[in-house]
């Protein structure tokens, strides 16, 4: 999942959540900056390994897991 992909998640959970946002939602906050050169495009974290030796699976998907974690913050 690319960085921007993350960002673009967390600004629509808080726009669910806070509804004082900018007019569009927060997705309109996010800036792209050029001072950051060789910055990751994505970080990526490989499981199969996990899956496989143990037979486990995630009872959370990222994105399930995000909204899940929000209420706490915001509620």
């Amino acid at each position: 999942m690319q960085n921007l992909t993350v960002v673009q998640l967390i600004a629509d959970i808080v726009d669910e959540f806070l509804n004082d946002g900018p007019k569009g939602g927060r997705r309109k906050l996010i800036k792209f900056v050029t001072d950051r050169p060789g910055h990751d495009r994505r970080y990526a974290i490989d499981c199969r390994k996990i899956e496989a030796e143990l037979d486990w699976q995630p009872a959370e998907s990222f994105e399930t897991g995000l909204q899940k974690d929000y209420p706490l913050v915001f509620g």
